[in-house]
Protein backbone atom coordinates (compact mmCIF):
# COMPACT_ATOMS: atom_id res chain seq x y z
CA UNK A 1 0.00 0.00 0.00
CA UNK A 2 1.44 3.35 -1.26
CA UNK A 3 1.43 6.38 1.38
CA UNK A 4 0.61 9.74 -0.07
CA UNK A 5 0.41 12.43 2.02
CA UNK A 6 -1.86 15.56 0.36
CA UNK A 7 -1.66 19.02 1.05
CA UNK A 8 -4.95 20.88 1.38
CA UNK A 9 -8.56 19.79 2.33
CA UNK A 10 -9.98 22.35 -0.47
CA UNK A 11 -12.00 20.31 -3.11
CA UNK A 12 -8.96 19.34 -4.87
CA UNK A 13 -7.29 17.66 -2.49
CA UNK A 14 -10.59 15.66 -0.81
CA UNK A 15 -11.27 14.42 -4.00
CA UNK A 16 -7.90 13.35 -4.96
CA UNK A 17 -7.74 11.60 -1.63
CA UNK A 18 -10.94 9.75 -2.14
CA UNK A 19 -10.05 8.49 -5.40
CA UNK A 20 -6.83 7.27 -4.37
CA UNK A 21 -8.25 5.75 -0.98
CA UNK A 22 -10.78 4.12 -3.55
CA UNK A 23 -7.83 2.58 -4.92
CA UNK A 24 -6.00 1.09 -1.95
CA UNK A 25 -3.84 3.98 -1.71
CA UNK A 26 -2.81 5.27 2.34
CA UNK A 27 -3.90 8.69 2.43
CA UNK A 28 -3.44 11.42 4.44
CA UNK A 29 -4.67 15.12 4.06
CA UNK A 30 -3.47 17.79 5.89
CA UNK A 31 -5.35 21.13 6.55
CA UNK A 32 -3.62 24.18 7.99
CA UNK A 33 -7.21 25.60 9.15
CA UNK A 34 -9.57 24.17 11.77
CA UNK A 35 -12.40 23.64 8.93
CA UNK A 36 -12.28 21.51 5.98
CA UNK A 37 -13.34 22.22 2.43
CA UNK A 38 -11.21 25.33 1.09
CA UNK A 39 -13.81 27.22 -1.34
CA UNK A 40 -16.22 25.32 -0.05
CA UNK A 41 -16.90 26.22 3.45
CA UNK A 42 -20.12 27.45 4.41
CA UNK A 43 -20.81 29.80 7.79
CA UNK A 44 -23.90 30.17 10.38
CA UNK A 45 -25.16 33.52 11.79
CA UNK A 46 -28.29 32.28 13.49
CA UNK A 47 -30.67 30.13 11.58
CA UNK A 48 -28.47 31.51 8.20
CA UNK A 49 -26.46 29.94 6.52
CA UNK A 50 -23.96 31.58 3.75
CA UNK A 51 -21.91 29.98 1.21
CA UNK A 52 -18.30 30.96 0.66
CA UNK A 53 -17.31 30.38 -2.81
CA UNK A 54 -19.61 27.34 -4.74
CA UNK A 55 -22.60 29.17 -5.26
CA UNK A 56 -24.10 27.49 -7.63
CA UNK A 57 -22.75 24.11 -10.12
CA UNK A 58 -23.65 22.66 -12.92
CA UNK A 59 -24.05 19.73 -15.22
CA UNK A 60 -26.06 16.98 -12.90
CA UNK A 61 -28.98 15.72 -14.37
CA UNK A 62 -28.79 12.49 -14.72
CA UNK A 63 -26.13 11.36 -17.09
CA UNK A 64 -24.43 14.59 -17.09
CA UNK A 65 -20.55 14.79 -16.49
CA UNK A 66 -20.53 15.90 -12.72
CA UNK A 67 -23.32 13.49 -11.85
CA UNK A 68 -21.66 10.81 -12.76
CA UNK A 69 -18.28 12.22 -10.98
CA UNK A 70 -20.59 12.71 -7.89
CA UNK A 71 -21.63 9.20 -8.06
CA UNK A 72 -18.04 7.87 -8.46
CA UNK A 73 -16.85 9.76 -5.22
CA UNK A 74 -20.28 8.70 -3.33
CA UNK A 75 -20.95 12.60 -2.91
CA UNK A 76 -25.20 11.94 -4.80
CA UNK A 77 -25.90 10.03 -1.36
CA UNK A 78 -25.06 12.91 0.74
CA UNK A 79 -26.77 15.79 -0.80
CA UNK A 80 -30.09 17.07 -2.14
CA UNK A 81 -29.77 19.60 -4.65
CA UNK A 82 -32.60 22.08 -6.07
CA UNK A 83 -32.27 22.72 -9.71
CA UNK A 84 -32.64 26.74 -11.01
CA UNK A 85 -34.87 27.88 -13.22
CA UNK A 86 -34.49 26.03 -16.93
CA UNK A 87 -35.85 28.78 -18.61
CA UNK A 88 -33.30 31.58 -16.66
CA UNK A 89 -31.08 29.94 -14.29
CA UNK A 90 -28.73 33.62 -14.98
CA UNK A 91 -30.18 36.61 -15.77
CA UNK A 92 -28.53 39.50 -17.20
CA UNK A 93 -29.38 42.83 -16.38
CA UNK A 94 -27.81 45.99 -18.70
CA UNK A 95 -28.62 49.14 -20.01
CA UNK A 96 -32.42 48.66 -18.19
CA UNK A 97 -33.25 45.26 -19.80
CA UNK A 98 -33.03 41.30 -18.44
CA UNK A 99 -31.55 38.78 -20.38
CA UNK A 100 -32.34 35.07 -19.55
CA UNK A 101 -29.92 32.53 -19.97
CA UNK A 102 -31.91 29.29 -20.52
CA UNK A 103 -30.68 25.27 -20.05
CA UNK A 104 -30.79 23.45 -23.70
CA UNK A 105 -30.13 23.98 -27.23
CA UNK A 106 -33.53 24.89 -28.29
CA UNK A 107 -34.73 26.61 -25.04
CA UNK A 108 -31.14 28.92 -25.15
CA UNK A 109 -31.04 30.22 -28.83
CA UNK A 110 -35.00 31.10 -28.76
CA UNK A 111 -34.85 33.06 -25.39
CA UNK A 112 -32.05 35.18 -27.12
CA UNK A 113 -33.58 35.23 -30.36
CA UNK A 114 -36.70 37.03 -28.68
CA UNK A 115 -34.35 40.12 -28.03
CA UNK A 116 -32.25 39.78 -31.23
CA UNK A 117 -34.30 37.81 -34.06
CA UNK A 118 -31.70 38.90 -36.90
CA UNK A 119 -29.05 36.66 -34.56
CA UNK A 120 -30.35 33.44 -34.24
CA UNK A 121 -27.88 31.84 -37.01
CA UNK A 122 -25.15 33.57 -35.27
CA UNK A 123 -26.50 32.28 -31.46
CA UNK A 124 -26.49 28.79 -33.65
CA UNK A 125 -22.98 29.04 -34.72
CA UNK A 126 -21.65 30.27 -31.03
CA UNK A 127 -24.16 27.76 -28.69
CA UNK A 128 -22.57 25.11 -31.21
CA UNK A 129 -18.94 26.21 -30.86
CA UNK A 130 -19.23 25.97 -27.38
CA UNK A 131 -20.44 22.27 -27.42
CA UNK A 132 -17.46 21.24 -29.90
CA UNK A 133 -14.88 22.75 -27.73
CA UNK A 134 -16.41 21.27 -24.64
CA UNK A 135 -16.61 17.74 -26.26
CA UNK A 136 -12.65 18.13 -27.06
CA UNK A 137 -11.67 18.05 -23.20
CA UNK A 138 -11.46 14.37 -22.11
CA UNK A 139 -12.58 15.02 -18.66
CA UNK A 140 -15.62 17.22 -19.43
CA UNK A 141 -16.85 14.84 -22.17
CA UNK A 142 -15.89 11.85 -20.75
CA UNK A 143 -14.95 10.79 -24.28
CA UNK A 144 -11.61 9.19 -25.27
CA UNK A 145 -11.80 10.15 -29.18
CA UNK A 146 -11.59 13.62 -29.27
CA UNK A 147 -10.31 16.30 -31.24
CA UNK A 148 -7.44 17.66 -29.09
CA UNK A 149 -6.99 20.30 -31.30
CA UNK A 150 -10.25 22.13 -30.75
CA UNK A 151 -9.04 23.11 -27.48
CA UNK A 152 -6.02 23.75 -28.10
CA UNK A 153 -6.82 26.54 -30.78
CA UNK A 154 -9.44 28.32 -28.20
CA UNK A 155 -7.08 28.20 -25.48
CA UNK A 156 -4.74 30.95 -27.84
CA UNK A 157 -7.71 32.87 -28.79
CA UNK A 158 -9.52 35.16 -26.27
CA UNK A 159 -12.96 35.43 -25.15
CA UNK A 160 -13.75 38.75 -26.97
CA UNK A 161 -12.32 38.48 -30.34
CA UNK A 162 -14.18 34.77 -30.74
CA UNK A 163 -17.56 36.39 -29.83
CA UNK A 164 -17.30 39.70 -32.03
CA UNK A 165 -15.88 37.21 -34.94
CA UNK A 166 -19.00 35.51 -34.58
CA UNK A 167 -22.03 37.80 -33.24
CA UNK A 168 -22.79 41.39 -35.00
CA UNK A 169 -24.79 42.69 -32.66
CA UNK A 170 -23.02 44.79 -29.99
CA UNK A 171 -25.64 44.06 -27.30
CA UNK A 172 -25.84 40.65 -27.90
CA UNK A 173 -22.43 40.35 -27.72
CA UNK A 174 -22.12 42.06 -24.06
CA UNK A 175 -24.88 39.83 -23.01
CA UNK A 176 -22.89 36.26 -23.97
CA UNK A 177 -19.95 37.40 -21.75
CA UNK A 178 -22.94 37.79 -18.92
CA UNK A 179 -21.12 35.36 -16.64
CA UNK A 180 -17.80 36.83 -16.63
CA UNK A 181 -17.71 37.17 -13.10
CA UNK A 182 -17.84 33.54 -13.21
CA UNK A 183 -14.08 32.75 -14.39
CA UNK A 184 -12.86 36.72 -14.11
CA UNK A 185 -13.02 37.17 -17.69
CA UNK A 186 -10.25 40.19 -18.73
CA UNK A 187 -10.77 41.53 -22.14
CA UNK A 188 -7.85 40.92 -24.68
CA UNK A 189 -6.29 38.35 -22.38
CA UNK A 190 -8.95 35.46 -21.23
CA UNK A 191 -8.87 32.39 -23.14
CA UNK A 192 -12.15 32.13 -25.40
CA UNK A 193 -12.11 27.99 -24.11
CA UNK A 194 -12.20 28.94 -20.57
CA UNK A 195 -15.77 30.44 -21.40
CA UNK A 196 -16.58 28.36 -23.18
CA UNK A 197 -15.86 24.89 -20.89
CA UNK A 198 -17.94 27.37 -17.84
CA UNK A 199 -20.94 28.10 -20.18
CA UNK A 200 -21.38 24.73 -21.60
CA UNK A 201 -21.08 23.29 -17.69
CA UNK A 202 -24.21 25.54 -16.41
CA UNK A 203 -25.99 25.42 -20.06
CA UNK A 204 -26.65 21.63 -19.52
CA UNK A 205 -27.91 22.25 -16.17
CA UNK A 206 -27.78 24.74 -13.09
CA UNK A 207 -28.22 23.51 -9.20
CA UNK A 208 -28.04 25.10 -5.33
CA UNK A 209 -26.60 22.51 -3.28
CA UNK A 210 -29.45 22.74 -0.16
CA UNK A 211 -27.67 23.27 2.97
CA UNK A 212 -24.67 24.28 1.46
CA UNK A 213 -21.61 23.36 -0.59
CA UNK A 214 -19.83 22.65 2.82
CA UNK A 215 -21.95 19.30 2.78
CA UNK A 216 -19.97 17.99 -0.52
CA UNK A 217 -16.72 18.92 1.57
CA UNK A 218 -18.28 16.36 4.81
CA UNK A 219 -19.07 13.90 2.29
CA UNK A 220 -15.40 13.30 0.80
CA UNK A 221 -13.98 13.66 4.15
CA UNK A 222 -15.97 10.52 5.68
CA UNK A 223 -15.35 8.74 2.52
CA UNK A 224 -12.04 9.00 3.17
CA UNK A 225 -12.23 8.49 6.84
CA UNK A 226 -14.56 5.68 6.23
CA UNK A 227 -12.02 3.52 3.60
CA UNK A 228 -9.09 4.27 6.09
CA UNK A 229 -7.53 7.22 5.42
CA UNK A 230 -7.19 10.26 7.79
CA UNK A 231 -7.89 13.54 7.14
CA UNK A 232 -6.11 16.27 9.46
CA UNK A 233 -7.06 20.10 10.94
CA UNK A 234 -5.17 22.39 12.43
CA UNK A 235 -1.52 21.29 10.35
CA UNK A 236 -0.29 23.75 8.60
CA UNK A 237 2.60 22.23 6.19
CA UNK A 238 6.00 24.32 6.21
CA UNK A 239 8.50 22.07 4.33
CA UNK A 240 8.19 19.08 1.37
CA UNK A 241 12.03 17.36 2.32
CA UNK A 242 13.52 15.58 -0.75
CA UNK A 243 16.50 13.53 -1.42
CA UNK A 244 18.41 13.76 -4.41
CA UNK A 245 15.50 12.52 -6.83
CA UNK A 246 12.88 12.77 -5.17
CA UNK A 247 10.68 13.79 -2.53
CA UNK A 248 10.23 11.75 0.76
CA UNK A 249 8.23 13.40 3.45
CA UNK A 250 5.95 16.68 4.54
CA UNK A 251 6.90 18.28 7.73
CA UNK A 252 3.97 20.32 9.76
CA UNK A 253 4.32 23.22 11.82
CA UNK A 254 4.51 21.51 15.08
CA UNK A 255 7.50 19.57 13.88
CA UNK A 256 5.41 16.66 12.82
CA UNK A 257 6.66 14.52 10.09
CA UNK A 258 4.56 11.92 7.68
CA UNK A 259 6.95 10.04 5.65
CA UNK A 260 5.58 9.00 2.42
CA UNK A 261 5.83 7.85 -1.41
CA UNK A 262 3.67 10.45 -2.98
CA UNK A 263 2.05 13.99 -2.43
CA UNK A 264 -0.05 15.82 -3.43
CA UNK A 265 -0.58 19.47 -3.23
CA UNK A 266 -3.44 21.38 -3.35
CA UNK A 267 -3.09 24.68 -2.52
CA UNK A 268 -1.64 27.00 -4.57
CA UNK A 269 1.24 26.24 -6.86
CA UNK A 270 3.38 29.31 -6.17
CA UNK A 271 2.97 28.50 -2.23
CA UNK A 272 3.79 25.06 -2.98
CA UNK A 273 7.40 26.22 -4.39
CA UNK A 274 7.42 27.69 -0.91
CA UNK A 275 7.54 24.81 0.78
CA UNK A 276 10.44 23.41 -1.06
CA UNK A 277 14.11 23.90 -0.85
CA UNK A 278 15.61 21.35 -3.39
CA UNK A 279 17.89 21.83 -6.30
CA UNK A 280 14.92 19.12 -8.19
CA UNK A 281 13.29 22.72 -9.13
CA UNK A 282 15.20 24.65 -11.21
CA UNK A 283 15.33 28.46 -10.99
CA UNK A 284 13.35 28.73 -14.21
CA UNK A 285 10.75 26.58 -13.30
CA UNK A 286 10.11 28.27 -9.87
CA UNK A 287 10.50 32.12 -11.40
CA UNK A 288 7.82 30.97 -14.18
CA UNK A 289 4.94 29.40 -11.85
CA UNK A 290 6.03 32.69 -9.01
CA UNK A 291 6.04 35.17 -11.94
CA UNK A 292 1.80 34.01 -13.38
CA UNK A 293 -0.59 36.78 -12.51
CA UNK A 294 -3.64 35.74 -10.28
CA UNK A 295 -7.49 36.70 -10.78
CA UNK A 296 -8.56 39.43 -9.47
CA UNK A 297 -10.36 39.38 -5.83
CA UNK A 298 -13.41 39.58 -4.47
CA UNK A 299 -15.76 41.65 -1.97
CA UNK A 300 -18.83 39.83 -0.65
CA UNK A 301 -21.79 41.09 1.21
CA UNK A 302 -23.79 38.26 3.20
CA UNK A 303 -27.74 39.41 3.39
CA UNK A 304 -29.72 37.67 6.74
CA UNK A 305 -33.39 38.79 5.43
CA UNK A 306 -36.33 39.83 7.78
CA UNK A 307 -38.12 36.55 7.69
CA UNK A 308 -40.83 35.76 5.25
CA UNK A 309 -39.84 38.93 3.73
CA UNK A 310 -37.90 38.07 0.29
CA UNK A 311 -39.35 35.59 -2.44
CA UNK A 312 -37.08 32.98 -2.85
CA UNK A 313 -35.08 33.27 -6.41
CA UNK A 314 -34.15 30.49 -7.97
CA UNK A 315 -31.99 32.43 -10.40
CA UNK A 316 -28.89 34.06 -10.43
CA UNK A 317 -29.00 37.87 -10.88
CA UNK A 318 -25.54 39.61 -12.88
CA UNK A 319 -26.14 43.14 -12.88
CA UNK A 320 -24.13 45.82 -14.96
CA UNK A 321 -24.30 49.62 -13.95
CA UNK A 322 -22.23 50.89 -16.86
CA UNK A 323 -21.88 50.94 -20.86
CA UNK A 324 -19.73 47.87 -20.90
CA UNK A 325 -19.70 44.16 -19.12
CA UNK A 326 -15.99 43.94 -19.69
CA UNK A 327 -13.41 46.14 -17.30
CA UNK A 328 -15.44 45.95 -14.09
CA UNK A 329 -11.83 44.81 -12.68
CA UNK A 330 -10.64 47.94 -12.85
CA UNK A 331 -12.83 50.92 -11.38
CA UNK A 332 -11.94 54.31 -8.80
CA UNK A 333 -14.01 54.94 -5.53
CA UNK A 334 -16.75 56.74 -8.20
CA UNK A 335 -17.42 53.88 -10.86
CA UNK A 336 -17.19 51.14 -8.22
CA UNK A 337 -18.96 48.43 -8.05
CA UNK A 338 -19.32 48.02 -12.03
CA UNK A 339 -20.68 44.88 -11.41
CA UNK A 340 -23.04 43.06 -8.77
CA UNK A 341 -23.70 39.13 -8.36
CA UNK A 342 -26.89 38.66 -6.53
CA UNK A 343 -28.27 35.33 -5.34
CA UNK A 344 -30.02 33.53 -2.51
CA UNK A 345 -29.13 30.38 -0.14
CA UNK A 346 -31.02 27.54 -0.71
CA UNK A 347 -31.58 26.64 2.75
CA UNK A 348 -34.39 23.59 2.42
CA UNK A 349 -35.87 21.89 -0.85
CA UNK A 350 -37.89 24.31 -2.62
CA UNK A 351 -38.44 27.37 -0.11
CA UNK A 352 -41.06 29.55 -0.58
CA UNK A 353 -38.76 32.64 1.20
CA UNK A 354 -35.04 32.88 1.07
CA UNK A 355 -33.43 33.41 4.50
CA UNK A 356 -30.40 34.61 3.04
CA UNK A 357 -28.41 36.07 -0.13
CA UNK A 358 -25.13 37.33 -1.03
CA UNK A 359 -24.15 40.07 -3.23
CA UNK A 360 -20.74 39.76 -4.62
CA UNK A 361 -18.55 42.01 -6.57
CA UNK A 362 -15.34 42.67 -7.50
CA UNK A 363 -12.22 44.00 -5.35
CA UNK A 364 -8.62 44.52 -5.63
CA UNK A 365 -6.87 43.15 -3.34
CA UNK A 366 -4.78 46.90 -3.39
CA UNK A 367 -7.97 47.80 -1.29
CA UNK A 368 -6.65 46.40 1.64
CA UNK A 369 -3.27 46.23 1.46
CA UNK A 370 -2.72 48.59 5.12
CA UNK A 371 -4.10 45.72 6.30
CA UNK A 372 -2.34 42.82 5.20
CA UNK A 373 -0.12 40.68 8.07
CA UNK A 374 -3.13 41.28 10.05
CA UNK A 375 -5.67 38.39 11.13
CA UNK A 376 -9.67 37.59 11.27
CA UNK A 377 -11.45 39.85 14.23
CA UNK A 378 -8.07 41.33 14.49
CA UNK A 379 -7.91 44.44 11.64
CA UNK A 380 -8.74 47.00 13.92
CA UNK A 381 -11.93 49.58 13.57
CA UNK A 382 -10.14 51.23 10.45
CA UNK A 383 -10.95 48.04 8.84
CA UNK A 384 -13.91 47.45 9.92
CA UNK A 385 -14.87 51.00 9.20
CA UNK A 386 -13.73 50.01 5.32
CA UNK A 387 -16.19 47.07 5.23
CA UNK A 388 -19.18 49.29 6.35
CA UNK A 389 -18.82 52.06 4.07
CA UNK A 390 -18.07 49.31 1.46
CA UNK A 391 -20.92 47.09 2.26
CA UNK A 392 -23.49 50.29 2.28
CA UNK A 393 -22.19 51.11 -1.30
CA UNK A 394 -22.80 47.23 -2.65
CA UNK A 395 -26.37 47.08 -0.81
CA UNK A 396 -27.25 51.26 -2.14
CA UNK A 397 -26.53 49.65 -5.71
CA UNK A 398 -28.55 46.66 -5.44
CA UNK A 399 -31.34 48.58 -3.92
CA UNK A 400 -31.70 50.86 -6.81
CA UNK A 401 -31.86 47.46 -9.11
CA UNK A 402 -34.34 45.57 -7.12
CA UNK A 403 -36.59 48.87 -4.77
CA UNK A 404 -37.40 47.63 -1.62
CA UNK A 405 -35.00 44.97 -0.80
CA UNK A 406 -32.69 46.31 1.69
CA UNK A 407 -35.62 47.30 4.42
CA UNK A 408 -35.65 43.39 4.13
CA UNK A 409 -32.51 42.78 4.96
CA UNK A 410 -32.38 41.92 9.20
CA UNK A 411 -28.48 42.09 9.13
CA UNK A 412 -25.39 41.98 6.86
CA UNK A 413 -21.65 40.17 7.12
CA UNK A 414 -18.97 40.97 4.60
CA UNK A 415 -15.68 39.66 3.33
CA UNK A 416 -13.08 41.15 1.51
CA UNK A 417 -9.86 40.01 -0.43
CA UNK A 418 -8.31 39.50 2.64
CA UNK A 419 -11.03 37.26 4.62
CA UNK A 420 -10.45 34.80 1.23
CA UNK A 421 -6.90 35.41 1.77
CA UNK A 422 -7.11 33.86 5.40
CA UNK A 423 -9.21 30.86 4.88
CA UNK A 424 -7.98 29.57 1.45
CA UNK A 425 -4.13 31.06 1.92
CA UNK A 426 -4.83 31.66 -2.18
CA UNK A 427 -2.27 34.66 -3.02
CA UNK A 428 -3.67 37.97 -3.27
CA UNK A 429 -7.10 36.97 -2.41
CA UNK A 430 -7.82 35.23 -6.02
CA UNK A 431 -11.59 34.03 -6.69
CA UNK A 432 -9.92 31.73 -9.15
CA UNK A 433 -6.60 30.94 -8.58
CA UNK A 434 -3.91 31.67 -11.44
CA UNK A 435 -4.45 33.65 -14.18
CA UNK A 436 -4.58 32.01 -17.86
CA UNK A 437 -3.48 34.52 -20.67
CA UNK A 438 -3.89 33.90 -24.33
CA UNK A 439 -1.24 36.40 -24.68
CA UNK A 440 1.34 33.82 -22.92
CA UNK A 441 -0.55 30.73 -22.86
CA UNK A 442 2.40 28.66 -22.15
CA UNK A 443 3.99 30.60 -19.46
CA UNK A 444 0.97 30.61 -17.46
CA UNK A 445 -0.60 27.60 -17.80
CA UNK A 446 0.61 24.57 -15.11
CA UNK A 447 0.06 21.08 -15.26
CA UNK A 448 -0.01 18.20 -12.24
CA UNK A 449 3.14 16.86 -12.82
CA UNK A 450 6.42 18.89 -11.59
CA UNK A 451 10.28 18.62 -11.55
CA UNK A 452 10.18 16.54 -8.62
CA UNK A 453 8.58 13.06 -9.76
CA UNK A 454 6.52 12.10 -7.30
CA UNK A 455 5.26 15.53 -6.04
CA UNK A 456 1.81 16.35 -8.23
CA UNK A 457 -0.07 19.47 -7.99
CA UNK A 458 -4.33 19.93 -8.13
CA UNK A 459 -6.77 22.25 -7.33
CA UNK A 460 -8.45 24.99 -9.24
CA UNK A 461 -4.95 26.92 -10.49
CA UNK A 462 -4.60 23.16 -12.95
CA UNK A 463 -7.14 22.69 -15.68
CA UNK A 464 -10.00 24.40 -14.67
CA UNK A 465 -11.68 25.73 -11.73
CA UNK A 466 -15.37 25.53 -10.49
CA UNK A 467 -16.69 22.23 -9.21
CA UNK A 468 -16.54 20.51 -12.52
CA UNK A 469 -13.09 22.12 -13.94
CA UNK A 470 -11.19 21.27 -10.21
CA UNK A 471 -12.89 17.55 -10.38
CA UNK A 472 -11.94 17.13 -13.66
CA UNK A 473 -8.75 17.74 -12.51
CA UNK A 474 -8.28 16.20 -9.98
CA UNK A 475 -9.08 13.20 -11.91
CA UNK A 476 -6.24 13.93 -14.53
CA UNK A 477 -4.07 14.44 -11.37
CA UNK A 478 -4.87 10.94 -10.05
CA UNK A 479 -4.57 9.25 -13.61
CA UNK A 480 -0.70 10.08 -13.49
CA UNK A 481 -0.51 7.33 -11.04
CA UNK A 482 -3.47 5.02 -11.59
CA UNK A 483 -3.77 5.56 -15.75
CA UNK A 484 -6.61 7.36 -17.45
CA UNK A 485 -7.59 4.25 -18.66
CA UNK A 486 -7.93 2.37 -15.70
CA UNK A 487 -10.13 6.12 -14.77
CA UNK A 488 -12.38 5.50 -17.41
CA UNK A 489 -12.94 2.14 -16.54
CA UNK A 490 -13.65 2.90 -13.08
CA UNK A 491 -16.30 5.68 -14.63
CA UNK A 492 -17.44 3.19 -16.88
CA UNK A 493 -19.14 0.78 -13.72
CA UNK A 494 -21.25 3.89 -11.70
Amino acid sequence: MKKCVIIGSGLGGLSCGCILAKNGYEVTVLEKNPQFGGCLQCFRRGDAVFDTGMHYIGSLDPGQVLNIYFRYLGIDKDIKLSKLDPLGYDVISYKGKYYQLANGRDAFINTLSNHFPSCRGELIQYYDLIKKISSSWVLHSLNRNVDFNVNTEYQMQSVNNVIDSIISDPILRQVIVGILPLYAGVKDHTPFSTHALISDCYEKSAYRIVGGSSLVADSLVNSIRNMGGKVLSKQKVTNIECNDVKATSVITESGECFPTDIIISAIHPALTLQLIDSHLIRPTYRRRIMNIQNTTSVFTVYLKFRKNSVRYMNKNLYIYRGDSIWGCENYNDLTWPKCLLYMHFCHEENPTFARSGEILTYMNISEVQQWIGTHVGQRGSSYEDFKKMKAEVVIQALEQEIPGVSQNIEEYYTSTPLTYLDYTGIPDGAMYGMFKDVQNIVSSSVTSRTKIPNLFLAGQSITLHGMLGVLAGSLSTCSELLTIDEIFSQLKDI
